[in-house]
């Protein structure tokens, strides 16, 4: 399975900022990239075309959407569907990002909903969980991870490829903070990931990526993507400069 090197630009760049920091990127990691990796880039909506073109020519590259509504179309003002994702040049949708969560107030039912019909739509699906810092300091991680792997995945097709689905653990209080869960709580909450994904999948589980995400930079992605369980990253402010981003793509 190749390693999923992720990126979330979260509300940053303008078209032509996302356009110049894509193209650095791919001349950057062009003729470099290892056949173990992929890359993919969720630029805001309003970039995510021009990102998509940029990927076009470029080998292992892939662009997604941030955020969609879980129907084809209606009256859902402000919403976009996967089928306008796709229509854009997405390939993946990302479903559960604790901002989501947290600041726009999604419940883990409703993540679930657009999983699901992400997925029946034919984009490729990074579902994020994560616990707070109060769940962390309850001795709650399994139980929040549980929970929202359980709804997050409560509709999805147990025959579904597992190319198709990744999942992004996130601990929440490492987002944005500069403090990373180090490389035994990682290893713990990956390892639960994994078995809980293989109690709803079986075997071909152990083929679906699990990412880490929270404060992933260049100087400590070599060391997390050696973890045991950990099949990539999902990075945010230090993605948001080609060159930073490039280095966690080739990182060893």
């Amino acid at each position: 399975m190749k390693k999923l090197m992720a990126a979330n630009w979260k509300m940053f760049k303008t078209r032509d900022e996302a356009v110049t920091t894509a193209r650095k990127l791919v001349e950057l990691v062009s003729g470099k990239l290892p056949d173990d990796r992929e890359v993919l880039v969720f630029p805001p909506s309003t970039c995510l075309h021009g990102v998509a073109e940029v990927f076009e020519s470029a080998e292992g590259f892939s662009a997604g959407g941030q955020n969609f509504y879980p129907a084809s179309e209606g009256a859902f003002t402000g919403e976009l569907s996967p089928e306008m994702l796709k229509d854009s040049g997405a390939k993946y949708g990302l479903t559960g990002h604790s901002e989501r969560r947290h600041i726009l107030r999604e419940t883990d039912d409703f993540v679930g909903d657009k999983t699901t019909f992400g997925l029946k739509k034919g984009l490729r699906i990074v579902l994020c969980v994560g616990e707070t810092l109060d769940e962390r300091k309850g001795n709650k991680v399994e139980e929040a991870l549980e929970r929202q792997m359980r709804q997050g995945l409560k509709d999805v097709p147990t025959e579904t490829a597992p190319e198709d689905i990744s999942i992004a653990y996130e601990p929440v209080w490492a987002i944005g903070t500069g403090e990373v869960a180090g490389p035994k709580e990682i290893e713990e909450a990956h390892a639960f990931v994994r078995k809980t994904l293989i109690s709803y999948f079986g075997e071909k589980a152990s083929d679906i990526r699990i990412l880490y995400g929270g404060s992933v930079k260049p100087a400590n992605c070599g060391e997390i993507i050696a973890l045991d369980n950990v099949d990539g990253v999902l990075v945010g402010g230090a993605s948001l400069d080609g060159e930073s981003f490039s280095e966690i793509v080739l990182a060893d």
